[in-house]
């Protein structure tokens, strides 16, 4: 049976009697590009078909012109609300949603506090190598971490920034991710970076700006990057990388590579406007991309009780429609997990994935800052010596037999003496000559660029007792 009618020429009552005449609490499913006009659903005058219909069935109307249209229900009996964008019912309470009204997204871990396996299938079973390697990594980085930050109180370098406590945030996510993964970084997950192959001397030449530097000394320190290893370079300003990722996602999805991109960032970042942007579009357009937010307790010297009154920022994850999970960022183990079947939901479905890890900012939040204006030592002090992410990898090993005190003072050493030799063969190195700073912005350097070079040089042999050239290499021509 058929039955067609001109929907927005045919009376309301006219269209409720032929459904009810063709079936009895039907439903018509209509399909509308634009939701507006008649009833608030349509607007274009094209006529539609009532097909298929029988006793106690639904209704399908089905376009009689060909456009794309998305899914909308129209209850003739139900008094259900309608309106586009939300999923709910009426009430007749006069009730506000309050922010109290459930204790918080419970925080997932795998390992207690001494390293044990809390329940035994949720142990991700990594191999004795694999458990190492994340082990080895997140130590040279604590180590290369306390060098540099010396370097710079010393002059040597001029900027740092500590990864002091988050270690277990860069290793248990890194190796849950494909190689071919793409990651957009804030500007304390070197660890990642690390885990990826990037080597001692890569991070000592960036730190130095000196002539062996992929970025040829025009970045400030710890702004890294690497074009082979997938890592997007690291920009200063807050929040930046956020949509960028969302973009770099949708363009994965439409490649069909069934690869993610992974964006780092921190709970100050997601007080930004470009937070909101990223989640939005990853979203509604359906991007393969997993949000790690490193809640390390401070924005610089704002805590979070002064950021935000919510339930963190996992609690903003299912009002953007995305798949969301609180996990305990000291543990090394939830973090693989989280970001292993977050990594298989972004790819397999299409879908943004909100990780929240919760851990604590050791470390000043840069050589600019002093955070004993801000916080008090003892609680420093507690996550320092009781609940370090580093710590408790090391308990799990132990408890394995994997590790003793023999090894671990053999370990630090080794990693100490690496990172020391990194660090002064950087130190050795020669700057690249500053004419270095016009190169790059365009494939051909521009006549206004190849002026402003000229100008430069003409200063710099002016006034030579400022300049130390023989520090420089020589320029390219």
């Amino acid at each position: 049976m058929e039955i067609y009618v001109n929907i927005l020429k045919a009376p309301r009552n006219h269209v409720v009697e032929l459904a009810k005449m063709a079936a009895v609490r039907s439903v018509f499913r209509v399909r509308s590009l634009m939701q507006q006009g008649f009833y608030g659903f349509y607007r274009n005058s094209a006529s539609f078909a009532v097909r298929n219909v029988s006793i106690g069935s639904k209704i399908s109307i089905a376009p009689g012109q060909k456009r794309q249209m998305s899914s909308q229900t129209l209850d003739l009996e139900e008094d259900k609300p309608q309106f586009p964008g939300s999923r709910s019912e009426f009430t007749k309470k006069l009730e506000f949603i309050t922010p109290d009204v459930y204790n918080g997204i419970p925080v997932y871990r795998v390992l207690d506090r001494q390293g044990k396996i809390i329940e035994a299938d949720q142990d991700p079973k990594l191999s004795k190598e694999a458990v190492y390697d994340m082990y080895h990594k997140m130590t040279l980085l604590n180590t290369m971490d306390r060098i540099l930050y010396e370097s710079q109180r010393q002059g040597r370098i001029s900027f740092y920034m500590t990864n002091y406590g988050e270690e277990a945030t860069h290793m248990g996510s890194a190796a849950a991710l494909n190689p071919g993964d793409v990651v957009f970084g804030q500007y304390r997950e070197a660890g990642v970076l690390m885990y990826r192959g990037f080597t001692l001397d890569q991070f000592m030449n960036q730190c130095y700006g000196n002539a062996e530097d992929a970025g040829r000394g025009r970045q400030m320190p710890v702004h890294y990057g690497s074009k082979e290893l997938n890592f997007v370079t690291i920009s200063s300003p807050l929040g930046t990388q956020m949509p960028q990722a969302s973009g770099a996602a949708y363009a994965l999805k439409r490649s069909g590579k069934r690869l993610c991109v992974i964006c780092y960032f921190g709970d100050g970042a997601a007080s930004e406007g470009d937070a909101h942007a990223a989640f939005n579009f990853a979203a509604t357009l359906e991007c393969p991309i997993i949000f790690f937010c490193r809640n390390n307790g401070y924005a610089i010297s704002t805590p979070t009780s002064e950021q935000y009154r919510g339930d963190g920022i996992a609690a903003r994850g299912p009002s953007y429609g995305m798949a969301t999970l609180r996990v305990d960022g000291n543990d090394a183990f939830a973090v693989y997990n989280a970001v292993k079947a977050a990594r298989e939901l972004a790819v397999n479905e299409n879908r943004p994935v909100l990780i929240e890890a919760m851990t604590y900012r050791i470390g000043h939040h840069s050589t600019s800052d002093d955070s004993t204006a801000y916080r008090s030592v003892d609680e420093v002090n507690y996550w320092d010596k009781q609940d370090h992410p580093i710590g408790r990898l090391r308990h799990y090993m132990v408890n394995q037999g994997w590790w003793d005190m023999e090894k671990e003072k053999a370990w630090m050493k080794q990693a100490r003496n690496e990172v020391m030799q990194a660090f002064q063969r950087a130190e050795k190195k020669k700057k690249p000559p500053p004419s270095e700073l016009f190169y790059d912005t365009y494939r051909e350097m521009l006549p206004h660029l190849q002026q402003q070079r000229e100008q430069m040089r003409k200063h710099v042999a002016q006034y030579p007792e400022n300049y130390p050239l023989e520090n420089f290499e020589k320029d390219r021509d």
